[in-house]
This record gives C-alpha cells, structure tokens and sequence, in this order.
C-alpha cells in the first residue's frame, strides 16, 4: 500500500469513527490537563524554588534536596514505614475482597446476597475524618468500647493510637473494613461472568462446592486478581496521607511518619517546595520501577500482564 493510499484509509477511518474519537478526546483532555501538564513543575527538585522568581528563574541546586533526604536521620524509618504499612495492607487485605466475592457469589437468595453487598459497601462512603473519629472513639483507653471488652475480660486497656506499636495494625484493620466490600465489586462481575454451564457440568460430575470454587471460580478470575494484584503493587509507596496525617500523634510518629505525611508538612507547612518535590519525584520514580518489576514477574509466571 502507498503513502497516499495509506493516508487516505486514515482519513476513511476517522471519518468513519468519529464519534468514538470525540468520545476519546474528553478523557484524553483531562489527561493532558491534570497529568501531563503538571509535571513541567518536576524540575523543582532540582532547584531553589523561590515564588518571586518563578520556575526557571529558581537557581539550579542540582541533587541537592535528594542528597539532603538520604543523608537525614529518618529516610530509612519512613521509607520502611511506606513500604511496611503497603505490604501488609496487600498480604492481609488484598485476599479479602476476593474471598467476600466469592462468598456473595455462592450465597442463595438474591435479597440476601444484595444486603450483604449493601452492609459491606456502606463503610467506603464514610468520610476519612469521620472514620478517625470513630477509631478514636472506639479505641480510646479510657472510654473506648474495645478497651471496655478487654477490661471485661480482664485485660488491662491498650493505648492502641499512642503506641508506635499497634499503628500500623490500626491502619491495615481498618483499611480493610472500609475498602473490601467496594473491592469486591469488579471481582463479583468478574464471576457474573464465568459460564454457568461449567458449574452445572461439575455438580454433575459430583464435584462439591468447595471443589467448584477452587477449579472454577478461582480460575475464572485469576486474570482479574494477577491485573488488581500489579495496579496494586504499583501504588505500594503512594498511601494517602489524609489517614495516616489525622492518626498521628508524638506518640506514635515513628510508625506513623510516612512520605505523603512527609512531603505534606515540607511543602505546604513548612514551605520547602522543592524537597517536598523531590521527595514526591523519589517516590514516583520507586513506584514505577515496582509497577514494571510486577507486570515482568505476572507476565512471566501467569501470562497476565497490563503490557
């Protein structure tokens, strides 16, 4: 085929697909706003970001702000802290929505199953401010419900909130309450999808339900756990600082420090932009080497990859 020819076949197909190419446009636009644009102010970490003089009136400082964080007595601490709070949401969390899907999927009776999904995806619409209040609440010392059970039981009361100890298990626990029933959404489509007739043929078979979840609901979905499971690692240094900003206290900054929390009181508290960025740069940069070390190894071992 010519240049021409080829040229003119373009032309044909847009013409042709209009509709979808508008379509397109809107989120691409939004991209390009919100993403793209955006990271013409990464080259603040390497400079002396002065408001008066602007972005490229800034002196250049080089790798100045990220020898300053790696040279600091707390990079190793909230580094770990980041990294510790992410994987242990992955290793106890991840496998819950998974579990409460398959749970709703097996479940008789459609009203039943819809009010499960109702009380379980009730807890993600509750406000990050107002979901601290409640931990606060309940895990009070003095008043807290869970502290009044232990002392019940004969226990004494756990400061669980002003112990560098028990922060991250807080954290991970109550993630996990507020995200799993909204996690389960896609995985509940994904075993709407299976054909039915694989169930039927395996009770037939004699196969009991223990063995029908295990040869053909789990593979049914693997695809769309292996793909959740790399989005998942992807993100792994990115916790919002929202919870981890209200839960903190003297008492247990060592485990609550983390780089959202970081970047946040260096840039907009304190006002050093350009450590803040180049901290926020760091971080980025980590996530993207474990997104592609991810999508290598899944693609490698389960034939699942995002690329």
């Amino acid at each position: 085929m010519t240049k021409q020819k080829r040229k003119r076949a373009t032309w044909r197909l847009i013409k042709n697909k209009w509709q979808l190419l508008v379509m397109f446009s809107l989120p691409l636009l939004w991209y390009i706003i919100f993403c793209y644009v955006p990271m013409y102010g990464i080259q603040l970490a390497f400079r002396d970001y002065n408001p008066r003089l602007g972005y490229l009136g800034s002196p250049v400082v080089g790798l100045r702000w990220f020898e300053q964080f790696f040279s600091s007595y707390y990079w190793k601490n909230i580094i770990w802290n980041t990294f510790s709070i992410s994987l242990y949401s992955i290793i106890f969390g991840f496998p819950v929505p998974i579990i409460l899907a398959i749970i709703i999927n097996e479940l008789p009776g459609r009203k039943f199953k819809k009010l499960l999904q109702n009380i379980t995806y009730i807890p993600h619409f509750i406000s990050i401010v107002v979901l601290c209040g409640m931990l606060y609440l309940f895990l009070s010392p003095q008043y807290g419900i869970i502290n009044t059970m232990l002392e019940t039981l004969g226990f004494q009361p756990v400061g669980f909130l002003e112990s560098s100890k028990y922060f991250k298990g807080v954290y991970v626990v109550s993630e996990i309450w507020q995200e799993s029933g909204w996690s389960s959404i896609i995985y509940i489509a994904a075993l709407a999808g299976i054909d039915p007739s694989l169930y039927e043929a395996a009770k037939i078979d004699g196969a009991g339900r223990m063995k029908r979840i295990i040869h053909i609901s789990l593979p049914g979905i693997i695809p769309t756990i292996v793909t959740l499971l790399i989005l998942k690692i992807g993100q792994i240094m990115s916790i919002g600082f929202e919870k981890a900003y209200l839960l903190q206290n003297d008492l247990n900054l060592n485990s609550s420090e983390i780089i959202s929390t970081l970047v946040y009181k260096q840039g907009i508290l304190q006002g050093n932009i350009g450590y803040a960025t180049a901290v926020g740069l760091m971080n980025s940069c980590l996530n993207l080497l474990l997104i592609v070390f991810a999508n290598q190894f899944c693609k490698k071992f389960f034939d699942t990859s995002l690329w």
